[in-house]
């Protein structure tokens, strides 16, 4: 099955800022791709990218379209869930499903008042009269209730307590991933969304630095936590990263076999925020 994005070295720039750099990715059908960078890494210029809202140089197609000549057609199976949600304050919630459902002929009425009926959130209430939590759940509501084939998500979580967050990602993983669909994710609260990734992406000055299905991430990478007497032995195994955790140092290895850093002491998945941190770092090759 064709790809639902394909991106070969895309490039982009502000001025002497350098956004994309040479980036490439590819997002197969059924999967749910984590894209994790710190700030100013370039991932809203590459969702930008993907959206049709900037030109890029390199190869861009999404859905086996182009996303600026083709992106009416585009958006009729891609949605976009950003990190603010933008809502009219007087707008009644019964009046922000009417319009939507008006608007797309991919929207489903039931589904999003299925989402916002478990909310709690009365239709009838004015966008003013909701607190920030519950437009954003207004918001996600209204998204997530249209059957694309991608979606996309930039922090859709954003001022949502942590049962709210628990909540959207179960209905995200349970409801929206069927058939050849997949997510598009990015997010600072990687520990919330590590669970059920199927890839992971690492972008850091425009550059995509890790490229990884998460079942080779575990296969490729472990950590050994093992006591200061058998550090000489850990060093000469050639780790990546080090680091400390309560006095006990922690080694990150590449690529070695688990088996012979288990004569050395504990050995472990690296979680996907240590591993970020020792990719960022500059640790990682």
């Amino acid at each position: 099955m064709s790809a639902l994005v394909q991106a070969t070295g895309l490039k982009k720039s502000y001025g002497k800022k350098v956004a994309l750099d040479n980036a490439s990715l590819t997002i197969a059908p059924g999967r749910i791709v984590g894209l994790i960078g710190p700030n100013g890494a370039g991932k809203t210029t590459l969702l930008k990218a993907l959206l049709g809202l900037i030109t890029v140089e390199g190869d861009l197609s999404v859905l086996g379209l182009d996303p600026i000549r083709d992106r009416d057609q585009m958006l009729r199976d891609v949605a976009f869930i950003a990190d603010v949600a933008l809502l009219p304050r007087w707008l009644r919630v019964a009046d922000a499903i009417d319009f939507t459902a008006g608007v797309h002929p991919r929207f489903r009425r039931e589904r999003c008042e299925e989402f916002l009926g478990k909310s709690g959130i009365d239709l009838a209430s004015r966008i003013r009269t909701l607190s920030k939590g519950m437009v954003t759940k207004v918001h996600l509501a209204l998204v997530m209730a249209i059957d694309a084939r991608l979606l996309v998500l930039d922090e859709p979580t954003l001022g949502l307590d942590i049962l709210a967050r628990r909540s959207f990602y179960d209905s995200l993983v349970a409801d929206y991933l069927q058939g050849d669909r997949s997510i598009l994710i990015t997010t600072h609260q990687v520990e919330e969304i590590e669970h059920f990734l199927t890839d992971l992406v690492f972008i850091d000055r425009g550059r995509i630095i890790l490229d990884a299905s998460m079942e080779s991430v575990g296969q490729r990478f472990h950590e050994l936590v093992t006591t200061p007497e058998h550090s000489g032995a850990a060093l000469a195994l050639k780790p990546v990263s080090r680091r400390e955790v309560l006095g006990r140092p922690v080694y990150l290895y590449d690529g070695t076999d688990p088996a012979e850093l288990a004569k050395l002491g504990e050995v472990r998945t690296p979680s996907v925020a240590d591993l970020f941190v020792a990719k960022v770092s500059g640790g990682l090759s």
